[in-house]
Parts: structure tokens; C-alpha cells; sequence
């Protein structure tokens, strides 16, 4: 008796979750939000604030993500300075910890660096951006890049362009320095 009860439980439970799935559309979301904003903290200090008009979430699929198809609003605080990254279309892929940001991606970081693009890859592990679409980039320093392609540490300490146009300016002590 206790065996065919065991075993009626675990087949209830398959059936439920093959239940749930059939309640979901065929490509539908798992969940959908409105009015989005979500604080991420550190020791009680808000670190990242998300604000999007939409989030779709698709942790239900095989590779699962999150879509945000009005756009995104990310503020980050470091040392309480603000950087801002703003994009018409975002998604964000949880396996991979990618994000893919696209239309209007406009990045102002808070030692004042402007970077607008057409679409621009977020590797969050690895603290990466990279694109191949048109960019533009403002530095700090009155210095300024336009190209096609780029890759870029988070902080823009490493800064590699392919097929570009602009104007660096160059410290004269630094380069005869180390001479």
C-alpha cells in the first residue's frame, strides 16, 4: 500500500508540472512586470538601481533570459558616483550573464565618459563591453572616437577600436618619461 502511494504522489507531481506548462502559451513569458525598480545593495548600500517600463521573464525556457522590450534605465553607484546606461531594447541571458542592449544605447560614466551606440554587448562576468556596430565615445579629457567596432573593459582602462576616427590627446611628459 505505502508503494502505491509513493507512487501516485510522484506521478501527481509530473502531472502538475506538465499542467503548468500547458497553462503557458506557446512562447509566452513565465512572468511579466510592469513599472520595474529594482535596487541591488551592498552593506546596505544601494549599488545598482534597475527602472524598465517592462520585464518578461523567460526563465522558463531551455536557455532561459529576461527581456525588456520598452527599455531600461540602470543607475550605478561607485563611491557614491553615479554612472548611467540607458537603451531602448534590452535583454539579458541568465546562463551567460550577457546583455544585449540595443537602439539608442547611450553610457555616461561617472568620471564623465559619453558612449553612444547602436547595439553593445555587457559581459557582467567578465566586466567586458563590446559591439560591431557603429559607436561614438566622448572621454573625460575633450578626446573623442568614432568607429565601427570596439572592445572595452567595464571601466574603458582598456579601450581596443577597429576601423575608427577621432582625436587622442597624448601627455608629452609621460612619453619622453619613459625614454
Amino acid at each position: 500500500m505505502t508503494l502505491v502511494f509513493v507512487i501516485t504522489l510522484f506521478s501527481c507531481e509530473g502531472n502538475y508540472k506538465n499542467v503548468q506548462k500547458l497553462n503557458l502559451k506557446d512562447g509566452a513569458p513565465v512572468a511579466v512586470g510592469k513599472n520595474i525598480n529594482l535596487k541591488y545593495t551592498d552593506s546596505g548600500k544601494v549599488t545598482v538601481n534597475l527602472l524598465a517600463p517592462v520585464l518578461k521573464d523567460y526563465s522558463n525556457y531551455q536557455f532561459p533570459y529576461q527581456e525588456f522590450p520598452e527599455g531600461i534605465i540602470l543607475y550605478f553607484w561607485e563611491n557614491d558616483k553615479k554612472s548611467t546606461i540607458t537603451a531602448d531594447y534590452a535583454i539579458k541571458y541568465e546562463a551567460t550573464n550577457l546583455v544585449d542592449l540595443r537602439s539608442n544605447v547611450e553610457i555616461i560614466t561617472n568620471d564623465s565618459i559619453v558612449l553612444k551606440a547602436k547595439q553593445l554587448y555587457w559581459d557582467q562576468k567578465n566586466e567586458w563591453l563590446f559591439t560591431d556596430q557603429a559607436y561614438s565615445i566622448q572621454f573625460a579629457d575633450g578626446s573623442y572616437n568614432e568607429g565601427a567596432q570596439f572592445d572595452s573593459s567595464q571601466d574603458f582602462t582598456i579601450f581596443l577600436s577597429r576601423k575608427n576616427e577621432g582625436v587622442q590627446f597624448i601627455d608629452k611628459n609621460e612619453t619622453t618619461n619613459g625614454n
